[in-house]
């Protein structure tokens, strides 16, 4: 028995944050969103997808943003990322060196921390 790989990853957001979880998740990572199930769309959120990276955006009731809990992405030309990402408001934290990284910070709208690595 042994653990393959992470299918996808789920963060919160309150209710009736789709359109700025698209905005950000769409316009400004540039992933795609996926239909989710019909048994679970009833329940808010929206999914998005680019290749192997599956990010689950759901609804919760009481919701309070990871600040310190994260999602890693590998990116390629970091610097425009997060470029993209302060045009749009987004809170961000400018990139350092991190082993062979350059590391950086991006909150989506609602608070919740995403790690940035570019190789250096």
């Amino acid at each position: 028995m042994s653990i393959e790989r992470i299918d996808h990853a789920q963060l919160a957001m309150p209710k009736g944050g789709e359109d700025q979880a698209r905005g950000f998740y769409a316009d400004v990572l540039g992933l795609t969103e996926v239909p989710k199930p019909a048994e679970l769309a009833t329940r808010g959120g929206c999914w998005f997808e680019n290749g192997s990276v599956k990010l689950h955006i759901g609804v919760e009731d009481d919701f309070r943003s990871a600040r310190k809990a994260h999602v890693a992405l590998v990116v390629t030309d970091l610097d425009a990322l997060l470029a993209r990402a302060r045009t749009a408001g987004c809170e961000t934290v400018d990139p350092a060196p991190f082993q062979s990284w350059r590391q950086a910070y991006v909150y989506d709208p609602f608070g919740n921390r995403l790690e940035l690595l570019e190789a250096a």
